[in-house]
C-alpha cells in the first residue's frame, strides 16, 4: 500500500461537504484570544443561544461543580466557572453536533469523542506541568485534533476504511499511512476544516502539527504544540495494546525531562477528571485508564 492517491484534500472537502459550525462557539473561541473579553462579553453569544445556553447552565450545576447553590445565570457561570472552560464546553458541543457519523466496522465514534477527550485532558495538565501559558488552548487543539476522520470516511470510505483496517491490524500510526496514500494526512485535513469555521490561527496551528512530534521536539520551537503531538500517541480508548508506548516515553523524556513518577502522577489526574467529564458530555468511561495501560 504505498501508491499515492492522485485526489487532492481540496477535492475532498469541498465547501459543499465540510459542516457549519454554530457562530456562537466561533465567536466564543475568538473572544478567547482577547485578553481584555471578561465575562461580560462571553455572556452575549451564549444568551443569543438558547440551546448552548440551557447546556451551559446544566453543565455548571453538574456534579463535577459541585456548587451547593443552583447556578441560574450565564454571568454567574462564567464567573464561578472561569471563560476558558466553557469556552472548551461549548466547542466541544459545537463539535460534537456537526461531526458525522460514519457506519463502519472498526470505527466508533463514541470512542472518536472518548479519546479526543482523554489527550484534551492530558495536553492541558502536560501544558501545565511544563507552565505554559497557553494550556488552556492545548486542551482544545488536543480536543480536535482528530475531528476530520469521521469525514473522511464519509468522503472516502473505499480508499479510507482499508487504512483503519491496517493500523487496527499492524500498529501503525494512521498519519504514516494517510501520508503513503494520500500525501496529506487528518491533521491537515482537520486544520483545514478549522480554517474553514475560522478558528484562531494559534488553535489551526496546534491541530495541524500534531503528528510532528519528532520535528517540533528536535526544533524545540513550540512546546505547546509538542504537547499536543505528545497527546496523539496516548493508546486509544478502543486499543489493547498500547502501539505507540516507547515512542511516547521518548517523546516525554525529551519534552519535559520529567521523571516516571511525575508522568504517572499526570495519568492518575487525567484518569479522574476523564471519569469525572465523560458523564457530562455522554460518553462511556474508557474500559481501561492510562494509569491501567502504565503498569
Amino acid at each position: 500500500m504505498t501508491t499515492q492517491s492522485t485526489i487532492p484534500l481540496e477535492d475532498v472537502f469541498r465547501s459543499g461537504v465540510l459542516p457549519a459550525l454554530p457562530n456562537s462557539a466561533v465567536n466564543l473561541l475568538q473572544l478567547s484570544q482577547d485578553n481584555d473579553c471578561g465575562p461580560p462579553d462571553f455572556a452575549v453569544p451564549i444568551e443569543a443561544d438558547p440551546g448552548l445556553m440551557g447546556q451551559v447552565l446544566k453543565f455548571v450545576n453538574s456534579s463535577y461543580f459541585g456548587f451547593s447553590c443552583e447556578i441560574m445565570s450565564i454571568h454567574q457561570a462564567l464567573t464561578l466557572v472561569g471563560t476558558r472552560a466553557i469556552t472548551n464546553f461549548a466547542l466541544w458541543n459545537a463539535v460534537f453536533s456537526v461531526i458525522p457519523n460514519p457506519k463502519f466496522g472498526p470505527f466508533d465514534l463514541k470512542s472518536l469523542w472518548q479519546d479526543s477527550l482523554r489527550r484534551a485532558l492530558f495536553a492541558r495538565a502536560l501544558g501545565k506541568s511544563l507552565k505554559l501559558h497557553n494550556s488552556e488552548e492545548l486542551f482544545a487543539g488536543a480536543l480536535l485534533q482528530d475531528m476530520a476522520i469521521p469525514l473522511l470516511l464519509q468522503e472516502l470510505p473505499d480508499e479510507y476504511e482499508p487504512l483503519l483496517q491496517k493500523r487496527a491490524a499492524e500498529g501503525r500510526r494512521l498519519s504514516g499511512l494517510e501520508k503513503e496514500i494520500f500525501g496529506w494526512d487528518h491533521a491537515d485535513a482537520a486544520a483545514m476544516l478549522a480554517e474553514q469555521w475560522n478558528l484562531p490561527p494559534e488553535f489551526i496551528t496546534l491541530i495541524k502539527q500534531h503528528t510532528q512530534l519528532d520535528e517540533l521536539i528536535e526544533s524545540d520551537s513550540d512546546r505547546g504544540s509538542a504537547s499536543v503531538a505528545l497527546a496523539s500517541m496516548l493508546p486509544s480508548c478502543s486499543d489493547e495494546h498500547w502501539n505507540e508506548r516507547d515512542a511516547f516515553f521518548s517523546g516525554f523524556a525529551k519534552l519535559t525531562n520529567q521523571s516516571d513518577e511525575q508522568l504517572a502522577a499526570i495519568f492518575a489526574a487525567v484518569d479522574e477528571s476523564t471519569a469525572e467529564f465523560a458523564p457530562l458530555l455522554k460518553l462511556p468511561t474508557p474500559s481501561v485508564t492510562l494509569s491501567e495501560f502504565l503498569d
